[in-house]
């Protein structure tokens, strides 16, 4: 059965059209996503007009393209993008309203879940740590055994932070400390629990890609690879901080749609890391929406 998510994030919202099993694999058979930065259209806290019309237009390009290929079975859920507002309800009716789709929005803890159920089913690892870096949530999952041991939700993302510190395109040193010094408050008592040093950091979402993509070419690392060391993350970050126009030059080669939520992003990341004391970056092709589709068929079977 071909079965399609949509996810409604902060930075991008993302359809996968899977073909679904009845013992609950799957296959991706097509993704398709737009940059609608709904984080920068929050104003005093609310969803404005102009983000419910942007979220709009995102959902009703999908849908053409699910009528073209004749897709019927869709899911669509939210994450900060519609859960961290206060106008959640009304930005929910009206969107739903316009585009026909049913919108769940799902809680911190939730995409957190979902995250790392999506990531396991292609990694085979019993204890580490998970992380998913949005544009105005990142989620932080501990697990041992293959348990998930606690799942956090930390209000803070790229795009968040890029629109509350950054006043060009690029931060600048005073904007990058501002920026540190947030991370760190809204990370407190998530990022310093007690864990063994040295445990993987298994990681979803753009910002992780990206920050993969621009390791190969920094430290020219095979096309292949799934996989950074901390050492190589570093050469990345001191890379784009050498100077404003490297940094510009190095994303717009590998990672242009990033050029504004890149570094704010990163920033979040190496915090992580370091905080951890994480061994090693593993980047998972599978997320929150691989997760949120086997949850959704296993409950059905």
């Amino acid at each position: 059965m071909k079965q399609a998510v949509i996810d409604i994030g902060s930075n991008s919202m993302r359809l996968t059209v899977y073909e679904t099993t009845e013992t609950g694999g799957f296959t991706i058979l097509f993704k398709d996503k737009v940059m609608a930065g709904l984080a920068g259209y929050v104003e005093d806290g609310a969803l404005s007009l102009d983000g419910i019309a942007r979220a709009v237009l995102g959902l009703m390009s999908f849908r053409n393209t699910l009528e073209a290929l004749n897709i019927t079975q869709v899911s669509v859920f939210a994450t900060a993008s519609l859960r961290n507002i206060t106008n959640t309800t009304q930005a929910v009716n009206t969107i739903q309203r316009a585009t026909g789709f049913s919108i769940e929005v799902i809680s911190g803890e939730e995409e957190a879940r979902y995250g790392y159920a999506g990531a396991m089913e292609e990694l085979d690892l019993s204890d580490g740590l998970f992380v998913d870096i949005g544009g105005a949530s990142t989620e932080v999952v501990r697990f041992a055994d293959r348990q998930l041991i606690t799942a956090n939700s930390c209000p803070v993302g790229s795009l968040k932070l890029y629109r509350d510190w950054v006043k060009k395109i690029l931060p600048n040193r005073e904007a990058i400390q501002n920026m540190e010094h947030a991370i760190q408050q809204a990370m407190e008592g998530v990022i310093h629990q007690s864990v063994p040093q040295g445990l993987p950091l298994v990681c979803v979402g753009g910002t992780s890609r990206a920050a993969l993509k621009l390791a190969k070419r920094v430290c020219h690392l095979p096309e292949s690879a799934n996989r950074i060391s901390i050492q190589q993350l570093q050469q990345v970050c001191a890379a784009l901080c050498a100077s404003q126009k490297a940094a510009a030059d190095l994303i717009l080669k590998v990672e242009p749609e990033r050029i504004h939520t890149m570094i704010p992003g990163l920033l979040i990341l190496r915090h992580i890391v370091e905080g951890f004391g994480a061994g090693e970056m593993i980047v998972s092709q599978y997320g929150v929406r691989e997760g949120y589709l086997c949850q959704k068929i296993r409950k059905a079977s």
